[in-house]
């Protein structure tokens, strides 16, 4: 089994700047891609980036520019700085990784609980 641990979320000012991370941990061989998702109340959950083991990375057009994502193999942990954030960036930012348990193994996606991101106007 594999725990996502979300952290960094908190209500900031719109034009501020909040660093997420994300933390994987249990029975971990190795993780494929590492995303971030957020849902905002009454909408759909929807993709804000992602990043392959290698670090080819993948944006949302909404947050192109603004947001990066990083990880850190060593630590299997995920980040994603927001910077220029506006009032419409506000949801639950939720992490998603695509872990192989076992060397041969197929490759299980897990579920973070989330983090809010509240940005004032």
């Amino acid at each position: 089994q594999v725990q996502l641990v979300e952290s960094g979320g908190d209500l900031v000012q719109a034009g501020g700047s909040l660093r997420l991370s994300c933390a994987a941990s249990g029975r971990i061989f190795s993780i494929n891609v590492m995303a971030w998702y957020r849902q905002a109340p009454g909408k759909q959950r929807e993709s804000v980036a992602a990043i392959t083991a290698d670090g080819t990375t993948y944006y949302a057009d909404s947050v192109k520019g603004r947001f990066t994502i990083s990880r850190d193999n060593a630590k299997n942990t995920v980040y994603l700085q927001m910077n220029s954030l506006k009032p419409e960036d506000t949801a639950a930012y939720v992490c998603n990784s695509r872990v192989v348990g076992n060397p041969g193994g197929y490759e299980v996606g897990y579920w973070g609980q989330g983090t809010q991101v509240t940005v004032s106007s």
